[in-house]
């Protein structure tokens, strides 16, 4: 197996290990997973707050984001707040009904991580810290230059 499939393939090992684990925030507060993590995006990133930074930092599909923010609204744990500078923007606030949701998707970030860096030594988590560094800036550059190699 190459090494690129390697990553890939650990990369999609771990969403789908966090998605596990977020299912049992889904269950206990009856959200859908898009709607999870929304409220987590929106709690870890305060300053990309509308549903295009969502759409494209997660990820997700404009349709299932959009989906999730109405049903966030109607369940009381989000509201929409406009731009004062560009109408056309709307903002997206975590209402305070969403705090056991934050609580119980930290409490799910802690046992995630707890669980992928398990037997790591402090050496090795900062080690780590540079590679990834180097590897999303060496990702930065290639996108700039148009994705293509040198």
């Amino acid at each position: 197996m190459s090494t690129s499939t390697e990553l890939f393939m650990g990369i999609r090992s771990l969403f789908r290990l966090y998605d596990k684990m977020l299912k049992t925030v889904c269950t206990e507060h009856n959200l859908t997973i898009i709607e999870a993590d929304v409220i987590s995006f929106l709690q870890n990133n305060p300053e990309k707050d509308t549903a295009a930074d969502i759409v494209e930092l997660r990820m997700l599909s404009k349709g299932a984001v959009s989906k999730a923010v109405e049903s966030l609204i109607q369940k009381s744990i989000l509201e929409r707040k406009p731009d004062r500078e560009d109408r056309r923007k709307i903002h997206l606030k975590l209402m305070p009904q969403a705090g056991p949701v934050t609580e119980s998707i930290d409490q799910v970030r802690e046992e995630f991580l707890a669980a992928i860096l398990e037997g790591f030594t402090q050496e090795e988590l900062e080690l780590h810290g540079k590679f990834y560094s180097r590897l999303f800036e060496n990702t930065k550059k290639a996108m700039e230059k148009g994705g293509e190699l040198s």
